[in-house]
């Protein structure tokens, strides 16, 4: 898996963290027994009960993120509701998550796992499946299915077709393979038709995540790679074949094949999750799941009951009159306190519905690219946060479900519960000034004028840069007197219909702060896929554009953690070639010893699974760096209500136990 926290960006409209209300959930509140008292009036009979009305065994679910059609795994960087789709069609994995985000062998997919731990220190690991595994269209399951995904992710194939991925350094042979250097992965090999082994690198052991090394997806080969294709091993590693030639296993040969299964439409591509993805309408954005007959159940056996998800989009001006008239039944992790207040008003006055509260692991966040244009400059990140009152900005976006955190991290995290006092005591929390906004500018050097004069208070401050500096920004500089003088003008790119993006502008962009500290800002409206290419400078949007030149110094969006491993490493590489697949997409490069990219890669290589307290230390200090170079600014956190029809039964969704995970427990009894 990728190893970037195990996050997904997602847009702004999703977050949620601080359980602030003081409501119970749904469920929760107990009404006190009364006697009741006797009487002398004669008894009648009890009118039988009035059947449920028989509804449909389906559910309709709001996204507060559209569709954009990208359902390929990890590897990939697609946006929250696309991520949804690829989990709910393929499931099996030797390790998965429990219901408190852990992470636990999964016996429905295991037979048996053993480690070795060998005389140069690597270590073996050895994955027997069982034998009764098919995919979706009946096809048997073995070792090759599961190697194909882990071997895809180390191959100069997958870097060639922009796949994101840092595990092959992990594994004995996986970078040489990567790299060409070898024709074979020797650390990944096929011992018999239901066995693989895996081997880790000595200097990447201990691993604080260690169940993670054996996770993998199973592929079907064919599909994905096209008529022909293998994954092979002579006794020297596994490699892939087209018809028994390696050389013919290309980026050319197959792509079309592969961008076919990232971006399926319908249940052509042979899956092995809970449900089958029947169609996908790339113009309405809409998504229809059906049962997969040939799922073998989760890590508890578990298998779904409810016939049909639709997955559709949310609009945030219609999302209520849509869920009054039927047009979608279910409304997941509602972010924003007015529409949560104003669910809880149509539970309580109209009825029809229920709803889950829980607080969630993940932030809202203004993300800056820290390469070019003034968010380049640390002084400039600095007084964003100082002139946007971010506790004013919460209050009023979350309405009492929500707060301020001040750094990359989760309420519903052990890691921040463990933290609370040392976090209290020692970041940063950039508290509104429009003062200290001004002094850290001066300091940073933002003190000319447009005609090189010193700035004297009103327009655009310009600070004197260098070539370098002004690298893809030199439109919006000016030279004057051989001397390139950057405007403090930056771009701002935000999703459409986003309440977050509308606050932002009304209490920042738009405000006699900015303008009074020589600022300015400038919103561009856009779809959520066109924002994910401009962030991470590839094409996800499917448009075919070139998004590679940097363009927009700030985002507003989110981070959402699904489970609980808290893993940053190589997230701040200085690597091109991992830098160019989606990593680093802050472009930040804090480098050497006590920077971003080393305490993210201590805090979990080299830590033992069993050594809470190092890994601990080594997470604060990387929150604190974090929070010294800000290479975002967190808005806000907040508690997700789910509201969902009252004929649902047995929903129970948490912090790292989301819809994918608790809809196959769920059931409608009354469904004709």
């Amino acid at each position: 898996m990728r190893k970037l926290f195990a996050l997904l960006m997602v847009a702004c409209m999703l977050l949620g963290l601080v359980a602030c209300a003081s409501e119970p959930a749904s469920g929760t509140t107990d009404t006190p027994a009364t006697d009741t008292p006797a009487t002398d009036t004669p008894a009648t009979d009890t009118p039988a009960e009035t059947p449920a009305k028989p509804v449909e065994n389906k559910i309709i679910y709001g996204a507060t993120t559209e569709l954009g059609g990208d359902f390929g795994f990890s590897l990939w960087t697609n946006g929250a509701t696309d991520a949804m789709v690829w989990r709910m069609t393929t499931e099996y994995n030797p390790v998965t998550t429990d219901q408190n985000g852990a992470y636990v062998i999964n016996p429905t997919v295991a037979k048996n796992i053993e480690s070795t731990e060998n005389e140069d220190g690597s270590k073996t690991f050895t994955i027997t499946i069982n034998d009764n595994l098919v995919f979706s269209n009946g096809d048997p399951i073995t070792a090759k299915n599961f190697v194909a995904y882990r071997l895809f992710a180390s191959s100069k194939v997958a870097s060639e077709l922009e796949v994101g991925s840092s595990t092959y350094l992990d594994y004995v042979g996986g970078k040489e393979y990567y790299d060409g250097e070898a024709d074979t992965f020797t650390g990944l090999r096929l011992i018999d038709e239901y066995t693989w082994s895996i081997t880790v690198r000595a200097d990447k052991l201990p691993y604080f995540y260690e169940n993670t090394f054996i996770s993998a997806y199973p592929w079907h080969i064919e599909t994905w790679f096209g008529e022909g294709a293998d994954v092979l091993d002579d006794g020297n590693g596994c490699y892939f074949a087209i018809n028994g030639d390696a050389a013919a296993f290309t980026a050319d040969a197959v792509r079309d094949s592969v961008m076919a299964c990232r971006n399926m439409v319908d249940s052509s591509v042979p899956t092995a999750g809970p449900y089958n993805l029947q169609s996908y309408d790339k113009s309405a954005k809409q998504a229809t799941l059906v049962i997969n007959e040939n799922y073998a159940g989760n890590f508890e056996g578990q298998k779904p009951s409810i016939e049909t998800i639709v997955i559709v989009k949310a609009e945030e001006e219609t999302w209520a009159d849509a869920i009054r008239t039927g047009e979608f039944n279910f409304y997941d992790t509602i972010t924003d306190g007015t529409e949560i207040n104003t669910a809880l008003d149509i539970i309580e006055n109209e009825g029809g519905f229920e709803y889950v509260q829980f607080d969630r692991a993940g932030y809202g966040i203004i993300q800056f690219m820290c390469d070019f244009g003034p968010t380049q400059f640390v002084e400039v990140r600095h007084a964003i946060a100082y002139l946007l009152d971010r506790n004013a900005f919460a209050n009023t976006f979350c309405q009492g479900w929500g707060s301020v955190v001040h750094g990359p991290y989760g309420i519903a995290h052990w890691q921040y519960q463990d933290s609370k006092e040392f976090l209290a005591d020692n970041l940063n929390t950039y508290s509104y000034s429009p003062d200290m906004a001004n002094q850290v500018l001066d300091e940073g050097g933002w003190t000319l004028a447009a005609d090189g004069s010193e700035w004297g208070g009103t327009g655009l401050r310009y600070k004197e840069v260098t070539a370098e500096q002004a690298e893809n920004y030199e439109d919006y500089c000016v030279n004057v007197d051989g001397k390139i003088l950057m405007p403090l003008s930056i771009e701002w790119a935000s999703s459409e219909g986003n309440a977050v993006s509308d606050l932002i502008a009304t209490m920042l962009v738009k405000g006699n702060d900015i303008t009074a500290a020589g600022m300015q800002i400038n919103q561009a409206t856009m779809d959520f896929s066109a924002l994910l290419s401009y962030l991470y400078r590839q094409d996800q949007s499917g448009t075919g554009g070139d998004y590679t030149i940097p363009t927009y110094g700030m985002f507003n969006l989110a981070s959402n953690f699904e489970n609980t491993v808290y893993d940053a490493a190589y997230y701040w590489t200085g690597d091109p070639d991992m830098v160019a697949q989606g990593f680093n997409s802050n472009y930040l490069f804090d480098l050497g010893e006590g920077g971003l990219d080393d305490l993210s890669m201590r805090m979990v290589y080299g830590v033992d699974p069993s050594d809470t307290e190092t890994y601990l230390e080594i997470w604060q200090q990387y929150i604190l760096r974090w929070n010294e170079l800000l290479p975002g600014l967190p808005l806000y956190s907040n508690v997700y209500v789910t509201m969902y029809p009252d004929y649902l039964e047995n929903y129970n969704q948490g912090a790292f136990w989301g819809f994918n995970q608790a809809i196959l427990y769920a059931s409608i009894p009354s469904a004709q």
